[in-house]
């Protein structure tokens, strides 16, 4: 019999630390993050991670993992990922795993696809055209080849971008074909996909509350420090949402009330992306996260057969 794997992903924003812990206290759980930032030591307040409390109340995995210069890829956490999974059902325990970072998911749940190998000759001449014509032209390049991936990918991601690129130029493929048909062929856990869905006018009030309480609880402070211990501000780590905008504030490119309202656009813009990217999935079972009640019922008679 396969392990059974509860999953609970959605938006940013959208409830689904509360719904965990909530889960965690009707089941023995371990939580596995498939957070692509959370994973970073020194980055807590721009990637909302949970509290040293919450921690304490339940084992938390895939958290804290790598310094913010580490490379870290969807491969390399879907393998420690994998291994973490077989080591809490060893303990009799169930893996949740919780989070926003789509591919990660994905990935988890069906296995890495047979994608081509990086060119080193195909990313020196994009990587020139970012420098000379900037990000937005590559991504504009994406959206015309590939409208399925630009609608899930951050369009100031530029190693997403670049790969997505890459894969096209390589195979003349887009990269998300690859993905569709390579979906589900690997699948070694038997899964409860809880997606959450609040509704649209909820969710952004929360996006916005969320920066607001990023902003006043220090996270310009936080993102100095990380400069301060030698981080560079180009690292694609410090380029994610929040971390990108305290950066343009402590240069001085904008004033910190203008990149609070960026940030709130960002991020709305970036929950947007994230329900395309999940609605794309086939076994997503939706709710409301007020719905805790519901989803409670549905990860028992899930974990009893």
């Amino acid at each position: 019999m396969r392990p059974k794997v509860v999953i609970v992903a959605g938006p940013t924003a959208s409830g689904k630390t509360s719904v965990a812990l909530e889960l965690a206290r009707r089941s023995r759980v371990a939580i596995v993050s498939a957070d692509s930032i959370q994973i970073y030591r020194f980055l807590d307040i721009g990637s909302a991670k949970p509290t040293i409390l919450e921690r304490q109340r339940v084992p938390h995995y895939m958290i804290d993992i790598k310094y913010p210069d580490e490379e870290f890829s969807a491969g390399d956490y879907v393998r420690e990922a994998r291994t973490i999974i077989a080591k809490i059902v060893e303990k009799s325990m169930v893996p949740l795993v919780v989070g926003g970072t789509g591919l990660y998911i994905r990935l988890l749940k069906g296995g890495i696809a047979d994608l081509p190998g990086s060119d080193l000759a195909l990313r020196t001449r994009l990587r020139e055209t970012e420098r000379k014509e900037g990000i937005e032209t590559l991504y504009s390049k994406l959206e015309s080849i590939d409208p399925v991936s630009a609608k899930t990918i951050d369009p100031c991601n530029f190693v997403r971008i670049l790969r997505a690129l890459e894969v096209f130029e390589l195979t003349g493929k887009p990269i998300s074909e690859f993905h569709k048909e390579h979906a589900l062929k690997d699948c070694p856990y038997d899964i409860l996909y809880v997606g959450l869905n609040p509704e649209r006018e909820k969710l952004y009030r929360s996006i916005n509350d969320r920066v607001d309480s990023m902003m006043d609880g220090g996270l310009l402070d936080e993102v100095k420090d990380l400069y301060d211990r030698g981080y560079s501000r180009k690292l694609k780590s410090l380029q994610s949402l929040g971390y990108r905008h305290a950066g343009m504030a402590l240069a001085g490119e904008v004033d910190i009330s203008e990149a609070t309202l960026l940030m709130k656009r960002d991020t709305r813009h970036y929950a947007k992306r994230q329900l395309t990217w999940f609605r794309s999935e086939p076994d997503v079972r939706w709710f409301d996260p007020q719905e805790i009640s519901t989803i409670g019922v549905e990860v028992d008679n899930f974990l009893e057969h």
